[in-house]
């Protein structure tokens, strides 16, 4: 039959380009359809284009404050054109190392969205580029897409341009004076931390009396003071209930209050990409937006698989890779199955945050029974020696039953390379006393995981 593979994969984001990758390396043929740039949002507009900007934000800062190390610079300036066009080279190169894996691997790549048509005598069919393709095990891997909300004005100020998402953000060619982002969740938090080093008044509104979504909220609390410091606005328990070209106009207290605004993000979350995937044409299963999956990653349909943001589990770059390798070991008759209560997050601001596991908060609403281990960054002499009067926090949750760690969570310099050892902890099961044995390098930030378990 023409046309037909192994595997059909709609979508080539870190999920549907590494299932491709792996399967192909299992000895299955592989059709993998992208209709934008191999990568997904990941690598296009989401953590490679950020990361690369707010490490030329950390360069400049370092670069304004550094006679305290004895380094001073004259006449520092932060040119964002050049960011940008820098970013456009990081992406460019990684996009092509993802394209070269592919042909590499013998993936057949169709550059084009992808309708499924049907599943009939075993085999799915899908329309993509005005031809049919046929395949015996199906992955969805389509991704998420941001939320725009229902708020008057908002959809007007998009069109127009003055509102943008995470993605038109990254391709603003100059720095506002004044930048309003609704929503105080990671993206949202990322993107304030560079505007406000590259110049910009930013204000960040979030309807939650927290900024960070579920991180720990001791940790929240203690990057809200941070990034306030640095003059960054937040106007929490607010709700916007109009957005303009000039201002947004929000609810707090009971009080309409207004901040102007030359350009307005929207970061209050993304939802599972599935609207023009035409599911309907093979049964698949959806709730609340999101493909359901069980722990094989398999969807209610038989050799049907969903894969990354778009089964809603964990919009994370990292759980989509996880995802694939066991959706892709299932296909391939190997044991594995996804498990979620160790993948860490990040959030890459100044100070970094890092977590894995459960929070107090998260502890506490399941009726766990633990206890609290923390101890101040301060007491890391690497992160004493490279860190002027700035202080961080390591904490930690131990099951007391177990005498396991169920939780780790760090703001501070290198939280984000610490924190997957943190995660294996976790994913090993180990006791306390047996993490009490491992060797941390010396002088390390990481160091402060050791000190805290011995509290």
């Amino acid at each position: 039959m023409e046309n037909k593979s192994d595997v059909l994969i709609i979508g080539g984001g870190p999920a549907g380009y590494l299932a491709a990758e792996r399967l192909s390396q299992g000895g299955l043929s592989v059709s993998l359809f992208e209709k934008e740039s191999l990568g997904g949002v990941c690598l296009n507009e989401g953590c490679i284009p950020t990361k690369t900007y707010l490490n030329s934000a950390k360069i400049y800062d370092y670069a304004l404050n550094g006679a305290v190390y004895g380094v001073t610079a004259e006449n520092v300036t932060f040119n964002h054109d050049t960011v940008y066009k820098r970013k456009q080279k990081v992406v460019k190169i990684l996009v092509a190392g993802v394209n070269q894996k592919m042909k590499t691997h013998k993936v057949n790549v169709i550059k084009s969205a992808a309708r499924l048509l049907s599943k009939e005598n075993g085999l799915f069919a899908c329309e993509a580029d005005g031809n049919v393709y046929y395949g015996t095990y199906l992955m969805i891997a389509s991704g998420s897409e941001p939320i725009i909300p229902p708020i008057p004005g908002l959809q007007e100020a998009y069109k127009a341009g003055t509102t943008v998402s995470s993605r038109e953000i990254l391709e603003l060619r100059k720095i506002p004076d004044k930048l309003t982002v609704i929503g105080g969740g990671v993206v949202g938090l990322e993107m304030a931390a560079y505007f406000n080093s590259a110049g910009s008044q930013v204000t960040v509104i979030e309807m939650l009396d927290k900024i960070a979504g579920y991180t720990d909220k001791e940790i929240s609390e203690l990057l809200l003071k941070d990034l306030q410091k640095k003059g960054i606005i937040f106007k929490l328990n607010s709700k916007v209930t109009e957005v303009t070209a000039d201002f947004i106009s929000y609810e707090a207290e009971g009080k309409t209050e207004q901040v102007a605004t030359d350009i307005c993000l929207i970061s209050i979350g993304r939802r599972p990409s599935v609207s023009a995937l035409n599911l309907e044409a093979i049964g698949m299963y959806t709730e609340q937006g999101a493909v359901v999956t069980d722990k094989h990653l398999r969807t209610n349909v038989p050799n049907a698989y969903a894969i990354g943001d778009v089964n809603g589990k964990s919009m994370l770059a990292h759980t989509a890779y996880r995802e694939a390798e066991v959706a892709s070991n299932h296909i391939l008759g190997k044991k594995d199955y996804m498990r979620y209560d160790a993948v860490p997050s990040v959030i890459y601001t100044s100070p970094e945050v890092a977590c894995v596991g459960e929070s107090e908060e998260s502890a506490a609403d399941k009726g766990m029974d633990f206890e609290v281990k923390k101890l101040s960054m301060m007491y890391s002499g690497r992160f004493v020696a490279e860190n002027n009067r700035a202080d961080g926090l390591c904490k930690l949750l131990v099951e007391r039953p177990t005498k396991r760690i169920i939780g780790v969570h760090i703001i501070g310099a290198y939280a984000s390379e610490i924190i997957y050892g943190a995660a294996m902890m976790i994913e090993s099961r180990w006791p306390v006393e047996d993490l009490k044995e491992l060797v941390f390098p010396h002088p390390t930030v990481s160091e402060i995981i050791r000190e805290t378990l011995f509290i």
